[in-house]
């Protein structure tokens, strides 16, 4: 289309340069004019669309993900309404865009209405002088509409450029996003690990808001349980994702076998790591694709050992097809017991050194939880195991307990060493024992 026009523009100046140049000069600063204008518009109306339409995914996920609670206290109704406001602007954005762009194509097409009365004006003045006859005037009318042709067809493609560039700019802008923690240029593999982790004057901040971590100092011995318990919102749980290095520490290092984490690559890292969050997630596929999500290659034997040592062949043979029952998305179809067993099979599978439980037993009934204790008992002998406790039934199996208050370590040592102590962690103690049932009691201190 460029060429086209730059061909008959050439052919309007051999033919005459008069008309050519007074048409010309309407023409082109109109049509400079309302493109600029057209792509500022159209940048902030496609920009607004993009938003609006990721509010509506997003309030659409959040309702489908909480349907039960949403149904549980009859807000179906009031969620309705407002997903209907969501789309309303959605609505907005995009009737907005449209008014853009039916502005802009008819608005070329004026523009061209107006090149060609000029050139009707001043063309009819030089054929009255003489200056041009009528079949020239005429002639050079039709050069000019098939001047016209190729600019409305560029109109019409540039419109369709500009909401693809809106769609492209937030492809972009998620390309572009920064990794939460950045691997180092001259990041090395890091070699198979014995389990030692160190946390050396670690502080730690959210962005840009308060500390939650005041220079920590933590050593854990290879092979160690390590408990770690406190108030909610001490810092249990952010000791354990720089532990993961899924942040990076304000201030301060850690070390897994005397190696800053932050020197070698993520894959090497996280391959020898293991993570068991409070609320397991699972993913849509069967029983068989969670196990080994960590390690797809994983026989069927070792799964079955997994399976085994855990206790979940039990809950794999009532199955309706065993090991490769389909599960939905989030594991819907499986009980909250059913889901956390699976997740620390998953863990298992992946033979991690280091293994991360973030009060991984929390949503277990009693028979269920037996079997897992039983189970992390043979499997994590040998491996180092950082317990994120919420319960002191749990911190009571470890090796060695920290107390975390206000986002310092308080007090290291063993169960009995700290009750003995009679600091932070005996008054805690204390308080559950007060609360707790005799045979809750009593089923704790056995653990």
């Amino acid at each position: 289309q460029a060429l086209s026009v730059v061909v008959v523009s050439a052919i309007l100046f051999s033919y005459d340069a008069t008309l050519a140049l007074v048409t010309l000069a309407v023409v082109v600063p109109a049509m400079v004019v309302a493109t600029l204008r057209f792509r500022t518009t159209s940048d902030q109306g496609y920009g607004a669309v993009r938003r609006r339409i990721a509010e509506v995914l997003t309030d659409l996920q959040e309702s489908l993900a909480g349907i039960r609670l949403v149904s549980a206290h009859n807000r179906a109704a009031h969620n309705v309404e407002r997903h209907r406001a969501v789309l309303g602007r959605y609505l907005d954005a995009n009737v907005y865009t449209g008014r853009i762009g039916a502005l802009y194509g008819p608005g070329s097409e004026l523009v061209a209405v107006a090149g060609q009365a000029v050139l009707l004006v001043v063309g009819g003045q030089r054929v009255l002088r003489g200056e041009l006859s009528v079949g020239e005037l005429a002639a050079f009318i039709l050069f000019i509409t098939t001047f016209f042709a190729p600019i409305q067809q560029l109109v019409h493609l540039y419109t369709t450029y500009q909401a693809g560039q809106a769609a492209a700019a937030k492809l972009r802008d998620l390309l572009a996003t920064p990794p939460g923690v950045p691997e180092a240029p001259d990041a090395v593999e890091l070699a198979p690990i014995a389990g030692e982790v160190r946390l050396e004057g670690v502080s730690f901040a959210y962005g840009d808001g308060p500390r939650v971590l005041h220079d920590v100092d933590l050593a854990i011995r290879p092979g160690e349980t390590f408990a770690l318990v406190g108030p909610t919102g001490s810092g249990k749980s952010t000791i354990a994702k720089l532990v993961t290095r899924f942040y990076d520490p304000t201030e301060g290092r850690v070390l897994i076998d005397g190696v800053d984490v932050r020197d070698v690559t993520l894959d090497s890292l996280r391959r020898q790591l293991g993570v068991v969050p409070q609320e397991p997630f699972l993913f849509a596929g069967s029983v068989r694709d969670n196990i080994a999500f960590a390690r797809p290659d994983a026989t069927d034997e070792e799964l079955a050992e997994a399976c085994r040592e855990l206790g979940v062949d039990d809950l794999v043979e009532h199955l309706p097809e065993g090991i490769d029952t389909p599960v939905h998305e989030r594991g819907s179809s499986l009980s909250s017991g059913q889901r956390q067993l699976l997740a620390l099979a998953r863990a298992f599978v992946a033979r991690p050194r280091v293994l991360v439980l973030d009060e991984a037993t929390s949503s277990l009934d009693l028979r269920s939880e037996a079997v897992v204790e039983r189970a992390l008992h043979v499997v994590l002998e040998g491996r180092t195991a950082i317990l994120i406790a919420h319960r002191l039934a749990t911190a009571m199996r470890a090796d060695r307990i920290a107390m975390v208050a206000d986002g310092r370590v308080v007090e290291v040592g063993t169960h009995d060493e700290l009750v003995a102590s009679g600091g932070a962690y005996a008054s805690l103690y204390a308080a559950w024992s007060r609360a707790a049932e005799p045979a809750t009691a009593g089923e704790g201190k056995a653990i």
